[in-house]
Parts: structure tokens; C-alpha cells; sequence
């Protein structure tokens, strides 16, 4: 049984580099100088196995105490057979380890099996209620992490949203993802969900590397969130919150690499849809970001920056989403190409911002008239096979963010040669007004303002 279970723990040993050896070794002897405070039963037993005492005192002060006690139910469950094994707590630390740090799909669908039980056992299906409650767990350890780690990026999570909302807003979207059978998920559901899902690997290997202190060689821990400057956090509460920025900072084009900056809130710079374009144009790609009264979040990411005119704009890397009461992602179906539209002080064509399908039936649209906006979709968006993204077809805004999300552009010079007749020599308006020609693009051109106010 002795040879049994140095023969498993050696071949979970030889998925690391060797110097990486002596560190997952080590992890066993010095969780075992944490056995609990003096009386704690298994006290007796150190230098033997592992128990839930002194797991809670090593890794308790980043783990919340509930993903803790999952981990111990896992450790109890992993290889029984070698319960008369006197290294058992040993082994089953290393096979742990070994799978969840460098494991596959397949080894790590039994340890989610594991945690996500409410009891130790060895129960052939859970259901999807008890994965999401396994990954509310999860991903909220892994918040811990960042913020006590202070990986914040230049994000307050005082100032955002609550943290308890979108924890369990992103458990249910990667649950969405399961392909349970009519008695609920086995292994091999959670081995193709895994699969499927990279965020249960991501997440699963930063709360065990960081919880239990595993710095394994050239493995910095993970980003999981995008710089954030130019944000003034004293006067803000954010529309976001940490879960839903780990969410959709993956699906922007520059992922974790650009800052997102604040260019507009209704919070800060009032109902104003000519302050909205003034932060909206030559800042690159923009996530918008919206509430209406009845509490429905949702919004939309444009690939470019915004130009004001009466055509379509944009590309296939646009998307619209909703996130609150679902978190979700709704990409270019190829139908069409009428991503992005933004126009104003017209009379023949709408004024208003708006975001896939068409006039009059827009995926997410805001009038010019601040305050008001639509999301027609009947049954989806042609563009982006959204859903209705408010809770009425018509709603109301309460309130609204636009954060610049690409890399800074480059300043633009300013060349005379490029300007309108009209402001290089202002006789030739006053003439023109004089005979009555009327100055139809007027209202078509772009307010000279400060970008920055």
C-alpha cells in the first residue's frame, strides 16, 4: 500500500520542472505548522494527515472559510484506497496539487465534482444549482485575492458596484454553460465544461497557488483586470462591479493591455448627449455602459472610435451585452454591418446612438433627446442576436458610463488645409448667408471643446 501511494504522489510529482519539486513538497510540512489553535481536534494526528483546522489557518487569511472547507472535502475524497497509507494527507495534497496546477480537463472534473458536494462522498451527478454555489465560492476567493493582494490595477472596489451581485451574476453565466442529462452533471459533463469554460482552470489554479502559497517558477499569477486611469473614484460610484469587469475585460480586442478611462457619466457630467459624443469621439474603442430605471444593466462595445454621420460604422469585433439580470455576450451574427451608429442635429435621418438592426428598431438605441432609448428586438437583433437588452422595450435611462477601453491614440495635428472654407475665410460664410444660401452642415459639425472637460 506504502509502494501504492509513493508510486501515485511520484507521478503527480513528475508534472513539475525540478525545481519546482521541492516547492509542492514543502507545501504539506508547512501547512502542518499550522495545526489550529491548542485543543482543535486532529491536533494529535500532525505529521500524519491534514486536518480542516489547520487548513483554515493557512490559507483562511486570502480563501473565504466556505472554498476552504470545499478543498478539504476534495482532499478527503481523493484516493481512498490509500486511507491505511500513513502519508495519506501527503499523497492526497500532491495529487491535489499536481491536478489542479497542472492537470487536464479530466483530472480536474472529479475535484469539481468534489467541492461542488455539500457533503464528502462519492455521489455520481450533482446539480447545477450546487456548481454555481461551488463557483460563488470560487470566484469570490479569487476577489479576495486581488484585493488583498492589491492587484487592483487602479480599480476601487469601494466605489463599484456590489461584489455579492456580480459574483453570482458570473457563477450563473458559467454555469450556462453546462450540459447537464436529466439526473444532473457527472464527470464527464464537468470534464467537457472545463474544457469548454477556461475560467474554472483560471480560477481554480489562482485560488490554490495563492491560497496555499505555490510559487511555481515562471508562472506569474494571472491578470484579471485591465488598467484603469484617469478615473475620479471621490465623486463615482461605478456602474461595474469586479466580476462583471473579469467578465467583459476578456472580450475587448486589448483585453488587459489598455487603460479604461472614464469619458463620460451621467453621475458626473449630467443628462447631456452633447457632453456624451464630447467624451464618446477620438478616444478609440468604448464600452458603453447602461441602467434604466427598473435596474436592468446592459450596454455595448464599439471596436473604433465614434465619428458623428448619417451612415453606419463599426466592425465585426463589436458586441452588445447585458448584465444585469443575466451576464451575457452577443456577438456579430454576419447578417448585416450596421454595428455602430451615431448622428445628430439632422432633419432627415435619426439623431440618437445606436447599436445594431435598424432605424426605428435598433439592438440598443439612445436618443438625442437624453434620457430615452429602445432596444427592439423581435425575436433578436439581426446584427447581434440579442434579446430585448432592457426590461421594457422602451426605457428610460438612470444612468449611463462610457469608458475608453483601446490604446490612447495618437494626438492629431492641427492643419489648416484640413479646415472648412468657411472657417478659413468668414467672408465667404457672410456672403454666402447674404445671398441666402443656407448652411445645411452647420449642424453637422463637430463642437470645438475641450475633450477633457
Amino acid at each position: 500500500m506504502g509502494n501504492t501511494g509513493s508510486e501515485v504522489m511520484q507521478k503527480r510529482l513528475d508534472r513539475f520542472r525540478p525545481e519546482e519539486r521541492p516547492v509542492v513538497q514543502g507545501v504539506f510540512d508547512r501547512i502542518q505548522g499550522n495545526p489550529g489553535p491548542p485543543g482543535a481536534p486532529g491536533k494529535a494526528q500532525a505529521g500524519k494527515t491534514l486536518t480542516l483546522n489547520m487548513l483554515q489557518a493557512s490559507m483562511g487569511s486570502l480563501v473565504p472559510d466556505p472554498m476552504v472547507r470545499r478543498v478539504y472535502r476534495c482532499l478527503c475524497s481523493i484516493n481512498p484506497g490509500l486511507a491505511a497509507d500513513p502519508s495519506t494527507g501527503k499523497t492526497s495534497l500532491i495529487i491535489f496539487l499536481a491536478d489542479t496546477l497542472r492537470g487536464t480537463a479530466e483530472e480536474r472534473a472529479p475535484l469539481v465534482m468534489s467541492m461542488s458536494q455539500n457533503v464528502t462522498g462519492a455521489s455520481a451527478f450533482v446539480t447545477c444549482e450546487q456548481v454555481a454555489e461551488f463557483l460563488q465560492d470560487l470566484i469570490s476567493a479569487v476577489v479576495q485575492i486581488v484585493v488583498n493582494r492589491g492587484r487592483l490595477q487602479g480599480w476601487k472596489h469601494e466605489k463599484m458596484g456590489d461584489l455579492s451581485v456580480g459574483v453570482k451574476l458570473l457563477s450563473e453565466q458559467m454555469c450556462s454553460e453546462l450540459k447537464p442529462s436529466d439526473q444532473g452533471c457527472d464527470v464527464s459533463c464537468l470534464e467537457d465544461w472545463i474544457f469548454r469554460v477556461s475560467n474554472v482552470s483560471l480560477y481554480l489554479e489562482m485560488m490554490v497557488a495563492e491560497g496555499l502559497s505555490v510559487s511555481l517558477s515562471g508562472r506569474p499569477p494571472p491578470t484579471l483586470l485591465p488598467p484603469c486611469s484617469q478615473t475620479p473614484w471621490t465623486d463615482l460610484r461605478c456602474l461595474l462591479d469586479l466580476p462583471t469587469l473579469m467578465f467583459l475585460a476578456p472580450q475587448c480586442p486589448d483585453r488587459y493591455s489598455a487603460p479604461w478611462r472614464l469619458v463620460f457619466s451621467t453621475q458626473l457630467h449630467g443628462e447631456s448627449f452633447t457632453r456624451m459624443i464630447s467624451g464618446l469621439t477620438k478616444r478609440g474603442p468604448t464600452v458603453l455602459l447602461i441602467r434604466d430605471t427598473k435596474g436592468h444593466v446592459f450596454g455595448g462595445f464599439a471596436s473604433q472610435g465614434w465619428d458623428v454621420k448619417p451612415q453606419f460604422q463599426g466592425d465585426s469585433r463589436c458586441f452588445l451585452f447585458t448584465v444585469n439580470p443575466r451576464l451575457r455576450v452577443y456577438t456579430s451574427t454576419g447578417y448585416n454591418e450596421h454595428f455602430m451608429y451615431l448622428n445628430q442635429n439632422q432633419q432627415t435621418m435619426p439623431n440618437g446612438l445606436g447599436m445594431g438592426g435598424q432605424h426605428n428598431y435598433f439592438g440598443l438605441w439612445l436618443d438625442s433627446d437624453f434620457g430615452r432609448g429602445h432596444s427592439r428586438a423581435r425575436p433578436k437583433c439581426t446584427t447581434y442576436s440579442s434579446p430585448q437588452l432592457s426590461a421594457d422595450e422602451d426605457f428610460t435611462v438612470d444612468a449611463m458610463e462610457v469608458w475608453a477601453v483601446g490604446k490612447l491614440p495618437e494626438p492629431e495635428e492641427e492643419v489648416v488645409g484640413k479646415k472648412s472654407i468657411l472657417d478659413v475665410d468668414p467672408e465667404v460664410q457672410a456672403m454666402m448667408e447674404m445671398a441666402g444660401k443656407t448652411l445645411h452642415s452647420q449642424g453637422l459639425r463637430e463642437p470645438e471643446e475641450d475633450q477633457d472637460q
